[in-house]
């Protein structure tokens, strides 16, 4: 991953490392990156603004390493699931179930996650798609590239396609555990009970993957 803030920021007690970021992931994940207030995350972080501009050099630079919080959590919990000897669908169950509980417990993040995607942020959105879809690709094309060779997932198509349909369902997952807009969608078409059914989600998706890849 990028380095987006100055060595400075390492150099400074982990507490206050993790305050200023923890602060800084709810302001923007909930006010946006254009809305959120660099003074509010300085008062509420117990730092000076110039403190933080000695940590970052601009604001974008700011968003980009609260960003990447996520991006090594990515990281590091794909890379567990893929190395481990567990067959293709039982790595994808291992996937659904993390995304539940992530998404519950870390919801600022998956709404910085939204705020990424917006139209009004295209230049971040370049920046940080090649670093965060580029990890998620790179283990599902290989997830889905090894489970074609074991005859596990139908060869016939490619598998950065199967990938990437593999990952839109994740991503559409994640969001709808974790914000407010897709939260209502999936339950216009799930029903106002679905977050009480995990198991029965779960395994609906996985249903639906048997029979879609095999």
């Amino acid at each position: 991953m990028n380095k987006y803030h100055k060595d400075t920021f390492d150099r400074i007690p982990e507490e206050k490392r993790e305050k200023i970021l923890s602060v800084a992931v709810k302001e923007f994940a909930n006010k946006g990156y254009n809305n959120a207030n660099i003074n509010t995350i300085a008062a509420l972080a117990g730092v000076s603004v110039g403190s933080l501009y000695k940590y970052f050099n601009t604001k974008e630079d700011f968003f980009l390493t609260v960003v990447n919080i996520g991006v090594a959590l990515l990281d590091s919990t794909l890379q567990s699931i893929v190395s481990s000897d567990e067959g293709f669908f039982s790595k994808v169950e291992q996937i659904l179930r993390i995304i539940q509980e992530h998404s519950r417990k870390d919801s600022d993040i998956i709404k910085l996650y939204n705020e990424m995607t917006s139209e009004g942020n295209s230049e971040l959105v370049k920046k940080l798609s090649l670093e965060m879809e580029s990890i998620s690709s790179k283990y599902y094309t290989g997830l889905v590239a090894q489970a074609q060779k074991d005859g596990i997932v139908k060869s016939k198509v490619e598998a950065r396609f199967l990938a990437f349909c593999l990952d839109n369902i994740f991503l559409t997952l994640q969001f709808s555990y974790g914000t407010e807009y897709y939260k209502e969608r999936m339950r216009v078409y799930l029903g106002d009970d679905i977050f009480e059914h995990d198991e029965e989600l779960v395994q609906s998706v996985l249903d639906f993957l048997r029979k879609g890849l095999s």
